[in-house]
């Protein structure tokens, strides 16, 4: 008897399925790759944030330092600058309000090793000494007896390269005079913050006379002067046209700590943390010139 060919089919499909086993090698590769995708994707947005974070923070942080220095710079105004300074003439509430805004820069600081920065190097001029800073015993010394009207520091500024100091002193007589007197130093550096300062030599150069700026009624002493000093013998005459040297090796030295440094502002503190401030003047020359100081 003929055999039907339907009854020759299986009873089940062979057609190839797709379905995977959730337990076969391919299923957990598959749900691996998955899990790694989604865990990547949390680490990049975690990243992302914090970056976002980051910057904000590093913005926000410049910003404060910035409006600590337009804050520090105002006060020293607002005390009569360094005129004020010199003659005795701030008060204890100037003086108390200049010294909380430095400590509030000085917690900015941008520089970590400011020993042995580029931006070290440099024309400073000083805006502010404590008491027992060298510069105002100096000036005390050649001028606190003398009445403004007739001589006063008009300037104090100081050059640093190659680890050696240059401070310079204006002098001004009957608004006549100039009369510059020039202290040359030399750094070592101790450490990050730390450096020391011995004075090598300290200079009075020759008086410049501003003749049409002379008072009429000093006019004729000052001619009478000028004719003797012409009339010296060649040897002193040259020695006081070219000005007066002294050394001080071994007289006086002194710690400092460099508590705030950028491209504009300048803070050292002494050993008895009395600051000193100074403001740039000239940029320094190129960073990839400079070596450390001597240390």
């Amino acid at each position: 008897m003929a055999t039907s060919l339907q009854n020759l089919v299986p009873p089940f499909s062979c057609r190839r399925t797709t379905y995977t086993s959730p337990c076969t090698p391919i299923a957990i590769f598959r749900g691996g790759r998955r899990r790694n995708a989604r865990k990547m994707l949390r680490v990049c947005r975690a990243m992302v944030e914090k970056t976002v974070q980051g910057a904000s923070s590093t913005f926000a942080k410049e910003m404060e330092r910035l409006s600590a220095k337009e804050s520090l710079l105002l006060a020293f105004k607002d005390a009569g600058g360094f005129e004020a300074l010199v003659t005795g003439k701030t008060t204890d509430v100037q003086c108390i309000d200049v010294n909380e805004r430095i400590i509030s820069l000085e917690k900015l600081n941008p520089t970590p090793r400011p020993s042995t920065s580029p931006n070290l190097e440099g024309r400073w001029n000083f805006e502010w000494f404590g008491a027992g800073s060298p510069v105002l015993l100096l000036a005390k010394i050649f001028f606190g007896r003398i009445p403004p009207t007739l001589a006063n520091l008009s300037k104090l500024d100081v050059l640093i390269k190659d680890g050696c100091g240059t401070a310079t002193a204006q002098v001004k007589i009957l608004n006549s005079i100039e009369n510059k007197f020039i202290i040359s130093t030399k750094y070592s550096v101790e450490g990050p913050l730390r450096m020391k300062e011995e004075y090598v030599e300290g200079e009075f150069e020759s008086p410049k006379v501003d003749e049409e700026a002379v008072p009429e009624q000093l006019r004729g002493a000052f001619g009478q002067a000028f004719n003797t000093l012409q009339q010296l013998p060649v040897p002193i005459r040259d020695a006081v046209s070219s000005g007066m040297k002294v050394s001080l090796s071994g007289t006086f030295q002194r710690l400092i700590l460099i508590s705030y440094l950028d491209d504009e502002i300048l803070i050292i503190r002494n050993t008895a943390g009395e600051p000193e401030v100074l403001t740039r003047l000239e940029a320094g020359p190129d960073p990839q010139n400079i070596t450390e100081y001597e240390s």
